[in-house]
């Protein structure tokens, strides 16, 4: 069986690397699982919060990306991140500037978020096409002072700030900027690159954790929003229902994808984060992000019955929300 490009499928993930974790550790709060982008190791009176994401997708400050992609994945459990661990591998005949590049992308970012870049890996790996980036975060929490995305409630208000796709757009218009100014403005393709400035979720979880009335936060990367909804459902063995026409889509992000064909739900989406509040506190939440300048909108709720995981389209047909399979970003870079 051949694999799609992307995350490993769900049914392997649970049939085969899951099977094969090694030891068990009695310091281990929060092991893998589906939509866990965390784990949670206690030590003493703190709680480690422990992340792991490579940037492979996109060739524009994958430095930059890959400390602030690890940095979003602790702070969807109401944490601050602090520290980070990149190991990067270089293609062969890279040269020095390239590595410099790279490690200077990551410097501004972990200062921009207070996070020290506390050890690594670098090496050039023969066979590699082109630089990957694969970062480990960690947050220091008191202990049992977090959230995950396990924690999501029956009726539980399903918030989404900004907007869909928003990674997937500044990476096709950095990435295939040529191919798409045959037919996209060049006004739109600026403002589309312009995206990488809101893929940061630090601020919109720390916001949103500091109002209370959270119960699970995530943030929707490959596959999307309706990949990260599936994924937070999964996690919390609940069923979902989300609207479309609720889902924010910027124009610019609409135009890129009716070019590829591609649809803008399931385009990796960091810069949006997915909060799971309870149904009282979810106007609260709202206004304080948007007093923040953070976008905010409620796209749907979760629902006591797990095999109901639905979708009401514009047109307002309830279709099944499915697992999530290759994100569209990768479909829209095959197409040359």
């Amino acid at each position: 069986m051949r694999l799609p490009p992307g995350k490993v499928p769900i049914d392997i993930l649970e049939e085969v690397v899951f099977r094969y974790l090694g030891a068990e550790r009695g310091e281990v709060v929060l092991g893998p699982g589906i939509g866990f982008d965390c784990a949670v190791v206690d030590v003493g009176g703190k709680s480690l919060i422990v992340t792991i994401d490579p940037i492979t997708g996109a060739v524009e400050r994958i430095g930059w990306l890959a400390v602030n992609i690890n940095a979003n994945d602790i702070a969807t459990t109401g944490v601050e991140p602090a520290l980070f661990f990149p190991c990067i591998l270089f293609p062969e005949n890279v040269d020095k500037k390239i590595v410099e590049t790279v490690c200077i992308q990551m410097d501004r970012a972990a200062k921009d978020l207070g996070m020290a870049i506390v050890g690594g890996h670098s090496e050039v790996t023969p066979g590699l096409k082109s630089t990957i980036v694969i970062g480990c975060a960690i947050g220091i929490a008191e202990k049992g002072k977090y959230v995950t995305p396990r924690g999501a409630k029956p009726e539980d208000k399903l918030i989404l700030t900004k907007s869909a796709g928003i990674e997937g757009t500044a990476i096709l218009a950095s990435d295939r900027e040529e191919r798409l100014r045959k037919t996209l403005s060049q006004t739109v393709l600026s403002s589309a690159k312009e995206f990488y400035n809101q893929i940061s979720v630090v601020k919109d979880s720390i916001k949103a954790f500091e109002t209370g009335g959270v119960n699970a936060m995530h943030d929707p990367t490959e596959g999307g929003v309706i990949g990260g909804v599936y994924e937070m459902a999964e996690a919390s063995n609940l069923g979902v229902m989300i609207f479309e026409e609720r889902v924010p889509v910027r124009q610019e992000t609409l135009e890129i994808c009716r070019f590829f064909n591609i649809d803008p739900l399931y385009l990796v989406s960091s810069g949006a984060l997915l909060v799971s509040s309870k149904p009282k506190f979810t106007e609260k939440i709202v206004r304080h992000l948007e007093r923040n300048r953070i976008p905010t909108s409620v796209i749907g709720e979760f629902l006591e019955d797990r095999r109901r995981r639905v979708m009401v389209s514009r047109d307002e047909k309830t279709q099944a929300l499915p697992k999530p399979s290759s994100d569209h970003l990768w479909l829209a870079l095959a197409r040359e």
